[in-house]
């Protein structure tokens, strides 16, 4: 109506055609489109025609109801980045935006909820090989079979230098994990750990642990030059948290689907593919280009990181 009426009063003569766009909130240039399409097809013609109109970027019906079918035939329950990994190796060319909302549109991936941003977020180190990540986690990797997952991580980068499944973490899973980051990269500057007993002794129960007297990892540590750290704050904890998560949901479907059900055959799994994977898609770039690791010149790595019972 408001159209209709400026119209009017332009075509008599009493508005100019600046002043009739002024009213109805467009330019001229609009103005102008506005009435061939009015002259042609009355106020029908006036309507948005990207209402009407189906964008030349929508996907094909046929390939949405394929990502939807192979969803529900071979990754019904993997969260979307997890699947979105494998649809790119099976040759997808769709943005991961797209497949997400396709997948939550059909109800077939939740909404995540908004993070909080009260906490701070601990700053990165610089290089890879300034401080390193060591913990373990405790699933059921497989139907009825609980492990523990050993992950050895570089704070600059996330990326996973040592993940390997044992019956049960300890200071020989501990040591394993430093030794295959040390002969395969060198020596690093700093490793950040919880407060488990093998890293650290305490001397009461819930209280601080001892910086003095050292347990069999400390000394080892201490003898190599690497600096322990405790993981006390809770944007570095939250990290770690995050990564096992991340596991205990995509691990389990990938050993199941590689029908993989035995520790040594998940340990060959892990190094000769899993491990890689992750860090193809999770590594994230250092804020400084170069490193600080040290290259290994020693001949007694094995003497250096080896568990002394307590009766020798």
């Amino acid at each position: 109506m408001r159209f209709e009426e400026a119209y009017g009063n332009w075509t008599k003569g009493s508005l100019s055609q600046e002043e009739a766009a002024q009213i109805l909130g467009i330019s001229s240039r609009t103005l102008r489109r506005y009435t061939v399409r009015y002259a042609d097809d009355g106020v029908c013609g006036l309507s948005d025609r990207r209402l009407t109109q189906a964008s030349w970027r929508r996907a094909p019906l046929d390939e949405v109801l394929a990502l939807i079918n192979d969803y529900k035939s071979r990754y019904l329950g993997w969260n979307v980045k997890h699947f979105y990994n494998g649809y790119l190796r099976d040759g997808g060319t769709r943005s991961y935006t797209w497949v997400k909302n396709t997948l939550q549109s059909r109800g077939l991936a939740p909404k995540a909820a908004k993070k909080s941003s009260y906490l701070t977020r601990r700053e990165r180190a610089r290089l890879p090989g300034m401080m390193l990540h060591q913990d373990g986690s405790t699933h059921e990797w497989v139907p009825g079979k609980k492990w523990d997952l050993i992950v050895t991580m570089d704070d600059a980068t996330s990326e996973i230098y040592s993940m390997f499944f044992v019956p049960e973490e300890g200071i020989g899973s501990s040591f394993q994990g430093v030794r295959d980051v040390i002969l395969m990269y060198g020596l690093f500057c700093s490793i950040y750990t919880d407060r488990a007993s093998h890293y650290w002794y305490t001397p009461e129960v819930g209280g601080k642990v001892s910086k003095t007297h050292l347990t069999q990892f400390g000394c080892a540590m201490s003898n190599l030059g690497i600096e322990m750290i405790l993981a006390d704050s809770p944007g570095t904890i939250g990290r770690f948290e995050r990564v096992f998560r991340t596991h205990q949901d995509r691990l389990p479907k990938q050993l199941a689907a590689h029908g993989i059900t035995e520790m040594g055959d998940a340990n060959r799994y892990l190094e000769q593919q899993y491990r890689l994977e992750v860090n193809k898609y999770l590594m994230k770039p250092a804020t400084e280009e170069g490193s600080a690791f040290v290259p290994w010149t020693g001949a007694n790595l094995d003497g250096i990181l080896c568990e002394i019972s307590r009766g020798q």
